[in-house]
């Protein structure tokens, strides 16, 4: 027989002993630190990672702001929690126009924008991310991921210091929220209005006044008259911002983003550091939350436009004129753009040889749409 003290001493004496021999035998790992991205030795049985993911969108923004979230909760998941991305919404560490600059930079060490943002500096980014009369969203996804589109971006965003991956994707956007109808060319001479893109650029060759603005600050701009109009997205996330309360002629098709695209971009050295299951990890959670993004915003918009008429809202399309003339100053802009940067000359090539392409698919395996 032994005293209880003494079993208690033998208990914990066989616990302690049977922890050095775990430790022991476990490989050492790597953490990356959140604050400046080093890595440092642990012994664990897997490669962990915690970043600081900065936001274009709000993450309680319908279908949108589902992306992020839908990402980040993947990526913990399949990696058994070994790999965890911090988000923040626009202007809580970074502001909505600044994230890939923030990645650059190694201030935080990825974010989720539209890489349309970038046009000023990177002017193919605006293909990137919505192309005017462009590819449809299901065949832009052929055109990135087997058509050259992802190796061509990647080859554009390298020298910024910056890894892109496709995360979202998302169907037209509505042709904007106007507080008077637009029946003709002529109404956009002097209308003031938000426009992201090279739509904006287009509108502005119609004589409209385009800005640019953040989605939280549209609403106040366009209820103090500071806008006339706006675009910003899907008819339910337009609806949730309040637009439809001060505008409320609601127009299509949304001629201007056939497709809008979402993307994680990582510091590149980062990226360049984390171990090939990582990258593999973040590439295939990428596709799942292309997919998922897709599929919400396809699902959710009819329930929306059906209620339309209980808010006082019109549902219009535009004018087949204004259609034609908005693609004929779009050809002309594009052709322009391409003359004055090789990559955005690069990326239209592209696109374009791959819609000519499609399209012999599209117009015989596909049902008319007025059938």
């Amino acid at each position: 027989m032994i005293s209880n003290r003494a079993a208690l001493v033998a208990v914990i004496v066989a616990l302690v002993s049977g922890l050095l021999i775990s430790l022991a035998i476990r490989s050492p790992t790597l953490v990356t630190d959140t604050a400046n991205g080093t890595s440092t030795a642990r012994s664990d049985n897997s490669a962990q990672l915690r970043w600081r993911v900065p936001l274009f969108i709000s993450q309680n923004l319908p279908v949108l702001g589902d992306g992020p979230v839908f990402l980040s909760e993947s990526l913990n998941s399949v990696s058994g929690g070994a790999i965890r991305l911090d988000l923040f919404d626009p202007g809580e560490i970074v502001p909505a126009f600044s994230i890939t600059d923030a990645v650059r930079e190694g201030k935080v060490q990825a974010g989720w924008t539209w890489l349309g943002y970038d046009q000023g500096k990177i002017p193919a980014s605006a293909l990137i991310g919505a192309a005017p009369f462009g590819l449809e969203p299901w065949a832009y996804m052929g055109w990135w991921y087997k058509g050259g589109g992802r190796e061509l971006t990647e080859q554009i965003y390298t020298p910024h210091n910056l890894m892109p991956l496709l995360c979202g994707i998302i169907g037209p956007e509505t042709a904007g929220w106007f507080r008077q109808p637009i029946e003709s060319v002529a109404d956009f001479e002097g209308l003031k209005i938000r426009f992201a893109g090279l739509g904006g650029k287009v509108l502005q060759r119609l004589g409209a006044s385009v800005t640019m603005l953040p989605g939280g600050e549209i609403f106040q701009a366009l209820e103090k008259g500071a806008i006339d109009a706006t675009e910003f997205s899907l008819p339910i996330v337009d609806k949730a911002l309040g637009f439809s309360r001060v505008a409320q002629n609601n127009y299509f098709p949304g001629w201007h983003q056939p497709y809008t695209t979402a993307h994680l971009v990582i510091n590149l050295q980062l990226w360049n550091d984390l171990t090939k299951s990582q990258r593999a990890l973040f590439r295939t959670t990428c596709i799942a939350s292309t997919g998922h993004l897709l599929a919400h915003g396809e699902a959710a918009q009819g329930a929306v436009i059906r209620g339309f008429g209980e808010g006082g809202v019109t549902a219009r399309y535009l004018p087949l004129e204004i259609l034609r003339e908005l693609k004929s100053v779009t050809g002309q802009l594009l052709d322009e753009e391409a003359e004055n940067d090789p990559d955005f000359a690069a990326v239209l090539a592209s696109q374009r040889s791959f819609e000519a392409d499609y399209t012999l698919w599209k117009r015989l395996a596909y049902l008319p749409r007025d059938l």
